[in-house]
């Protein structure tokens, strides 16, 4: 065993905080376990739809951060500023960390300045505040285009614009507005979550426009125009809205790039299944890690279940090399989400991404049972690991 190991983790997401619970589960006392985060409170950011259409409140999807420090987990509240990845090492504050094992955990940057004009015209779904300027702003529409945008790929979570529209959608019939707001979705994609196989994506395009949302394919927006309320689109396409809710340019953080850590996919490449990266001791998970799916040549989806997968397995290999006790784990490529669709009800995707020829996923069909799987995973998790 080695005498005293630091394992320091840089981002407290989902993938994060999975990662140091475990490890702290798995070690003795005397390893060091130090989690960063420049906020205070972690938000659960599956909860933000729901925030979104009014069913939340902030304090209900969030929790301190320092509740971890109880359970022997140190947590350092600051900006990482710097990472040398061959030295292990990450200057938060203008502090100095060493560690022996460093993991990148900063998530994906949101970039919404790369499209002109979106960040002053719209709301962005994944963030904490933009959620709660439209929960207050879809009040005061009750005529006119709701429009939700995807501005660029990739984006994390794939299921959450579509689920976005459809909950806009109930909240609309809700309010008893439905039949003077029209709803579109405009994205660059080929069809709603492609990467999980032509089948589930056919099904959750029904889905949408089942509900009379117009949902428009292969739109990538070049700019917005706050002033008259018009998008438009590389393929020469416009459009006007009269509520804007959008998912905005992702990429690595900026100490991310200026570490030299990422590839040409723009993030972190890792080792699919051990999440090494090529500096020894140094591993990337969840939305800052680059893992290209051989079989179809796409990359796998930033998701919080795979971040969390990833740290299971993650964990359990550096608490062996630390103890040299238990069997390495590889991570296999599992993954599951529900897809909320209003009117009380939820579908769920589950299945296997690494699968050869192509990713195995099914997607079962909305039920109220399924929305109550999703409200009581919101429980465990913020209960669990919080």
């Amino acid at each position: 065993m080695t005498e005293k190991a630091t394992v320091l983790i840089l981002g407290a997401g989902i993938g994060g905080i999975a990662l140091a619970t475990r490890l702290r589960r798995l070690l003795p006392r005397a390893q060091r376990i130090a989690l960063v985060d420049q906020e205070a409170a972690h938000v659960f950011a599956p909860s933000l739809l729901w925030l979104m259409t009014g069913d939340r409140t902030a304090k209900q999807i969030s929790r301190p951060l320092s509740g971890l420090a109880g359970r022997g987990i140190e947590v350092v509240r600051g900006t990482v500023e710097r990472i040398d990845p061959q030295a292990k090492t990450a200057w938060i504050g203008g502090q100095e960390f060493r560690a022996e094992h460093l993991v990148i955990a900063l998530g994906a940057a949101l970039a919404p300045e790369r499209v002109p004009g979106l960040a002053e015209a719209g709301h962005n779904l994944y963030s904490l505040a933009g959620a709660e300027t439209l929960r207050d702003a879809r009040l005061a529409v009750d005529r006119g285009r709701i429009v939700v945008l995807i501005a660029a790929m990739p984006f994390k979570c794939p299921a959450a614009p579509n689920e976005a529209a459809m909950l806009l959608e109930y909240d609309c019939r809700r309010r008893g507005v439905r039949d003077a707001v029209q709803l579109d979705l405009y994205t660059p994609e080929p069809g709603p979550m492609a990467v999980a196989g032509p089948q589930v994506s056919q099904a959750l395009r029904q889905m949408i426009e089942a509900k009379g949302i117009g949902y428009h394919p292969e739109h990538a927006v070049t700019t917005v125009d706050p002033a008259r309320r018009r998008i438009r689109f590389a393929n020469g396409a416009e459009t006007d809205f009269a509520l804007l809710a959008y998912v905005p340019p992702h990429c690595a953080p900026k100490v991310v790039q200026d570490a030299g850590l990422c590839g040409e996919s723009g993030w972190i490449p890792v080792d699919r299944e051990t999440m090494r990266t090529r500096f020894p001791g140094v591993y990337a998970l969840g939305d800052v890690a680059g893992i290209t799916l051989t079989s179809i040549g796409r990359p796998l989806p930033k998701a919080g279940v795979l971040a969390h997968n990833e740290a299971e397995v993650l964990a359990h290999n550096i608490a062996r090399e630390i103890t040299g006790r238990g069997a390495a784990r590889r991570f296999s490529g599992d993954g599951s989400c529900f897809v909320e669709t209003g009117d009380g009800r939820a579908g769920f995707g589950s299945g296997n991404f690494y699968a050869d020829p192509a990713p195995q996923i099914r997607l079962m069909p909305p039920s109220r049972l399924l929305h109550w799987g999703k409200i009581a995973y919101e429980k465990y998790w913020l209960w669990r690991w919080l």
